[in-house]
């Protein structure tokens, strides 16, 4: 008898319906929603080819948050933090000890030269 099992357990999902989880079939359901409301609150006024493009940015990333998983961390996560590497970032200044020691030697000869009186 030979029964077979993920080699990662931790990455093991139990489907609810039609292979899905419970957060993709929520995801996807809200998705649906959205998208089949927009188009058809708009259709009538814009015709359908520009109503199914305008819902597709709604639906889509609603979608995305149901089954897109990248290191494990959902979709919001990682469009978060691509936001904030992008505009938030500090920039990370490196200085060598050589430079530091350099900059303490030339401080110390300006205030030997102020102690003598010299310019």
């Amino acid at each position: 008898m030979v029964i077979e099992m993920n080699k990662d357990i931790e990455k093991y999902q139990e489907s609810v319906v039609w292979g899905l989880t419970v957060k993709q079939l929520l995801f996807s359901a809200l998705s649906l929603l959205a998208g089949g409301s927009i188009v058809l609150l708009t259709y009538q006024t814009v015709g359908l080819t520009t109503a199914a493009y305008l819902a597709i940015p709604v639906a889509a990333p609603i979608a995305l948050g149901g089954f897109y998983s990248y290191h494990g961390m959902s979709f919001y996560e990682v469009t978060r933090r691509g936001i904030r590497q992008l505009f938030f970032n500090r920039t990370l200044l490196y200085r060598s000890p050589e430079r530091n020691e350099t900059e303490n030697r030339k401080k110390k000869k300006r205030q030997k030269k102020k102690r003598r009186g010299e310019t």
